[in-house]
């Protein structure tokens, strides 16, 4: 078992010159409007039913946020349009209907509620933002920095992968931390590889099992982000590090960051998909995506599912395949069923006058941290240790996060707080300076 202080240091540290390339400022805060909107969100989903798309009403509406941060922004494409020749919209368009298509065709799914739910979309979110996310209410995607990422609307799988979270919020409402929230990752990846393999007319013997295979720019040293077949070989680049994810249990890895690993440890329920796909054979979304699906729709799968939990349910529905799907997960170290041993807590670092700020999360699943000692000789103690003085982290507002959004882990003097985005203007500012970001 691998624990987060090791990882960190061989894979995920990201220097602060990486991170002005990067130009993450813009991930950092967002505005009022979306924190209103999402919390408002949250309260709906037990208010009132989705927003079913009649006959003379469209399955999809594209927004542009214009590069601000507003949501959903002005609508720009619905079906039946011609395309609008901005790359991000067209792709998006293209994206949800393919998502929506191989969902009623293949898994007889309507939307992602089963009821013909219309959905939003909002592309050109923020300025040079890397990610993508489901935010309770519709999808929306930055356009990358230009440095490291691409668009996040090119590769097809970052849609599949972000409708899916939608999909999951709606049947297991598998919990976004600890091993339910690397399944509810893993299911995000599994549907976004079946919709991927599905256009390029690919089977589970030949296809592509890379996730976000088009998102890094051509200088980076990257085959994609994930590899499902071969988790932790996607990358290995001076300015990324080498990804990070197991594809066994004996290197699952122990962390309070990112929910508790929920993008690293994905990588070994991916494998047991991919496992389990090419041992049945032929289509992945007909054959091994069908018996996810049916796992994940059951009703059997609790929201705190452990990966054996969760192994058991797929078993237990695969009929013919049962003995594939078990091999599968057996070969990735979970025994479908077994009952889980306890998990050593992660290691907190030293406190002391020292402001520490870890930025986690996100469709990368990436890992940023910095700190700045107030006693020491660092130009910006002074200002940092003036945003901590008005800071109580005791009072900070605790929101629920939902699927890839970023989570900020703040200690100031030895307290600590979690914070997810849309962060306060306080935070955001303490979080740029400590970051070292523009």
């Amino acid at each position: 078992m691998t624990t987060s202080r090791e990882t960190h240091a061989t894979c995920t540290f990201v220097p602060p010159w990486l991170l002005e390339r990067l130009g993450a400022d813009a991930t950092l805060a967002s505005d009022t409007t979306l924190r209103t909107r999402r919390e408002q969100a949250m309260a709906a989903r037990v208010a009132r039913p989705r927003t079913q798309a009649a006959p003379d009403q469209p399955a999809w509406t594209v927004h542009t946020a214009g590069n601000a941060e507003v949501l959903p922004g002005e609508p720009v494409r619905t079906p039946g349009t011609p395309e609008s020749g901005d790359p991000a919209v067209d792709e998006a368009a293209a994206g949800i209907s393919a998502t929506l298509e191989m969902y009623a065709e293949g898994l007889g799914r309507s939307s992602y509620d089963d009821a013909g739910a219309m959905v939003s979309l909002t592309v050109h979110y923020g300025r040079d933002y890397d990610n993508a996310f489901w935010d309770g209410t519709q999808l929306v995607f930055g356009d990358g920095d230009g440095e490291i990422f691409e668009r996040f609307t090119k590769p097809v799988d970052v849609m599949g992968h972000e409708f899916t979270h939608a999909v999951t919020e709606l049947t297991a409402g598998l919990v976004y931390r600890g091993q339910s929230g690397a399944l509810n990752e893993s299911v995000s990846d599994v549907f976004a590889i079946c919709l991927k393999q599905r256009l390029l007319g690919q089977d589970a013997a030949s296809g592509s099992w890379l996730i976000g295979e088009e998102l890094f720019l051509p200088a980076v040293q990257a085959r994609g982000l994930r590899d499902m077949a071969a988790p932790g070989t996607a990358y290995d680049d001076p300015r990324l590090g080498q990804d990070p994810q197991p594809a066994h249990m004996d290197d699952f890895v122990v962390t309070s960051d990112d929910n508790g690993g929920v993008h690293i440890n994905s990588g070994i329920p991916n494998r047991a998909f991919h496992l389990a796909a090419t041992a049945i054979g032929g289509s992945s979304l007909e054959g091994a995506g069908r018996v996810w699906y049916a796992a994940l729709t059951s009703g059997d799968v609790s929201p705190r599912a452990d990966f054996a939990a969760f192994a058991a349910v797929t078993v237990a529905v695969a009929g013919e395949h049962a003995d594939a799907v078990r091999s599968a997960w057996q070969q990735v170290g979970v025994e479908p069923g077994a009952v889980p041993s306890g998990t050593p807590a992660p290691q907190g670092g030293a406190t002391g006058r020292v402001v520490r700020v870890r930025r986690s999360g996100g469709f990368a699943g990436r890992l940023t941290e910095g700190e700045v000692d107030l006693e020491g000789d660092d130009p910006r103690a002074a200002a940092v240790a003036d945003l901590a003085g008005r800071v109580d982290l005791a009072r900070v507002a605790r929101r629920t996060q939902m699927p890839d959004m970023y989570v900020y882990r703040f200690e100031i003097e030895g307290t600590t707080a979690e914070v997810c985005e849309p962060l306060p203007s306080d935070l955001a500012e303490l979080a740029r300076l400590v970051l070292e970001e523009r």
